[in-house]
């Protein structure tokens, strides 16, 4: 763990990322889609969904890097900014290789309307991954009133659009609700 704190942030987050595929390589996780390499999906419930580069849960991955960064800048103030992008980037990389745990897929496919969900691709995962980088740059370099707009906005969006956001995403798989299972189904 030193050597990532004491390299250059450009080496620190390549360590990452090696070591990130390796789990995901050795856990078995296709490279990409079976339906073949395509960068965009915009169905959120179809069998491409969290397959491709872009799908529309990528909104909730700029989402976790503007969370983390308000939390981490809230609770870590006197740490560097590169320390907590390294903390940043360790959290999002811990959490795909969690989602793609059978004990998260099989919680997404009984406890939320995703119940063909399989998993993340390798691609996918780099993905959501860079995306809240992307996220936690924003929250960096953006006023806070322009990050927490950018969030509310956000999850209004993908609730009207598709029926999920990162907030019921989290509330479905902590506490489901059959109510937001049904409504969610009847798109």
């Amino acid at each position: 763990m030193r050597i990532l704190f004491r390299s250059s942030p450009v080496v620190r987050v390549l360590v990452i990322l090696i070591l990130f595929w390796a789990i995901l390589f050795f856990m078995q996780r296709p490279l990409w889609c079976s339906c073949g390499l395509k960068l965009v999906t915009l169905d959120a419930w179809g069998s491409e969904s969290s397959q491709n580069f872009i799908d529309p849960y990528t909104t909730s991955h700029i989402l976790h890097g503007i969370l983390f960064f308000a939390l981490l800048v809230l609770f870590f103030r006197q740490w560097s900014l590169h320390r907590r992008l390294i903390i940043a980037l360790l959290l999002e990389v811990a959490w795909e290789v969690f989602e793609n745990s059978s004990f998260i897929i099989d919680r997404y496919r009984t406890a939320t309307a995703s119940q063909g969900y399989t998993g993340d691709t390798i691609l996918n995962s780099t993905s959501d991954v860079l995306f809240m980088l992307f996220g936690f740059w924003l929250a960096w370099r953006l006023p806070w009133k322009w990050t927490l707009m950018i969030l509310v906005l956000t999850e209004v969006l993908m609730l009207a659009v598709y029926r999920d956001n990162l907030t019921l995403n989290v509330l479905m798989l902590v506490a489901p609700i059959d109510a937001v299972r049904e409504w969610q189904s009847l798109r």
